[in-house]
């Protein structure tokens, strides 16, 4: 390859995207006396999920927003749930809800997700946010692939007319993403456990994304030269979905596992709560 590799540094890309919020949200205050609040609801003690929260409670501090952390038991049932959610729902002081996935196998996580207010959903979890933003509509797009977008689109990587393959079909990943390329007219494959001959359709990918949940489970070998490579994995070791450094000085453009597109999730969640907030407190 005569051209280096393009790094897709989701790091410094979510800080220069922190500082335009800061501003953002001191401009809200200033208006309305109002700071923004993201509602953040974690069911039971997993700890990586509590990690997570955590994560996102320091960015809506960073950019000077509250959040507000509603911690239910493990024991907790679908019912109270959904009253919980409610209540934010009709909290007028509440911009916007995350509900950290996944909750405890009693939960119908489905039902809880969609629960949540259209315009306090700014993880993009819903159904009806899925299906507007699939038809090309106005909706907080899933806060991962809508990540990934971004990161894309700032470094002015080709979509148009490209042959994606996304591995994984999971409904805030790889779904969301499939739909998102596609409405940027790329040619987009959808693969999963069922998928006969994976190598096969990974090597003809121009774009592909790792979203399978499985520590490098897709191979360097099954990816061609100067393909974009995106991975949305990460596991313990600090590896992901893919064998980013195998594949990597081959790539035309890599997301690095951790620094890609972590940090772009986090920026999308805070950056949607401020829309969202915008809009309310106008």
């Amino acid at each position: 390859m005569d051209n280096k590799p393009v790094l897709l540094d989701g790091k410094t890309l979510s800080k220069e995207i922190e500082a335009n919020l800061k501003l953002r949200v001191e401009k809200i205050i200033k208006k309305t006396g109002k700071v923004p609040v993201l509602a953040t609801i974690l069911v039971g003690a997993d700890p990586s999920s509590e990690i997570y929260v955590k994560m996102k409670g320091n960015a809506c501090e960073r950019v000077g927003m509250t959040s507000l952390k509603v911690n239910l038991p493990e024991e907790t049932t679908t019912e109270e749930l959904l009253t919980a959610i409610e209540k934010l729902n009709n909290d007028e002081s509440i911009c916007g809800i995350l509900l950290q996935h996944p909750v405890p196998k009693q939960i119908d996580e489905r039902a809880c997700f969609d629960k949540i207010a259209i315009d306090k959903d700014v993880d993009g979890v819903t159904c009806l946010g899925f299906g507007r933003m699939s038809m090309g509509e106005a909706a907080y797009g899933s806060a991962t692939p809508a990540g990934i977008m971004e990161l894309i689109k700032y470094y002015k990587l080709p979509i148009e007319g490209k042959h994606a393959v996304v591995v994984g079909r999971s409904p805030i990943l790889g779904k969301p993403i499939a739909m998102m390329l596609l409405n940027e007219n790329a040619t987009v494959t959808i693969c999963h456990s069922r998928t006969k001959n994976l190598p096969d359709l990974i090597k003809q990918a121009d774009i592909i994304v790792g979203a399978v949940g499985k520590p490098e489970f897709i191979k360097a070998d099954w990816i061609k030269d100067n393909a974009i490579v995106i991975d949305a994995g990460y596991h313990k070791g600090g590896v992901g979905d893919i064998e980013i450094s195998k594949v990597k000085d081959r790539a035309f453009a890599y997301t690095p596992v951790p620094g890609g597109v972590g940090p772009m999730t986090i920026a999308t969640l805070i950056k949607q709560t401020v829309e969202s907030a915008e809009k309310k407190l106008k």
